[in-house]
């Protein structure tokens, strides 16, 4: 497999490193030597940063879902309000998280890594993600578009609705019955969304 090189740095050089060696056998068979080699240092290295794979690949996780939550969101168009492009935005982060191939490995392989963030506690990626939302939400504050509310228990809440849809939506689907595939989900989680924050 060809190493992804997303610049130069040290921490990025090592976290693609991470992201081929999750790529080509998984989380728990990945080790800090695999990851050291590939990139190229010593093992103390990565040691001085992360203790574990664990801790590396949640850095990993960080900046993959960060850079795929922001390529999400769709430029400022004349006339679009911004509860369009949140609504957008937020469709469009599911269907890029869903296809994913980072995403896709860790639940066919890994799922119990992202447990935690499910369960007990935020991780750094969805406060990240939270921060997105509630800008995406003041902005519709500003101009009309949102349903005012509690701006951190609103960003909270859409967050609970795209993650569900992320995590769970192929154990709704049925591709072979067209009102029940993936994009008819993608539909209705827009429509949720639309009512939700219309004012």
């Amino acid at each position: 497999m060809t190493p992804i090189r997303h610049n130069h740095s040290d921490g990025d050089a090592v976290l693609d490193a991470a992201r081929d060696c999750v790529l080509a056998v998984g989380v728990r068979r990945t080790t800090l030597t695999d990851i050291a080699r590939r990139a190229g240092v010593s093992r103390m290295t990565l040691y001085r940063r992360w203790p574990d794979v664990r801790t590396l690949v949640g850095d990993l996780m960080t900046r993959e879902w960060i850079a795929l939550a922001v390529g999400a969101m769709p430029e400022p168009e004349p006339g679009a309000s911004a509860r369009q492009r949140l609504v957008e935005g937020l469709v469009a982060g599911v269907t890029a998280f869903r296809a994913h191939p980072l995403f896709h490995k860790i639940i066919d392989v890994d799922p119990e890594l992202l447990l935690p963030y499910v369960l007990d506690r935020r991780g750094a990626s969805q406060d990240a993600l939270l921060g997105l939302i509630a800008g995406g939400l003041a902005e519709g504050h500003a101009d009309g578009s949102v349903r005012r509310s509690h701006p951190d228990r609103q960003a909270r809440s859409l967050l609970l609705v795209v993650q569900s849809f992320t995590l769970s939506l192929r154990t709704m689907t049925e591709e072979d019955e067209p009102q029940l595939a993936d994009t008819a989900f993608l539909d209705e989680l827009r429509t949720i969304l639309e009512r939700t924050l219309t004012p």
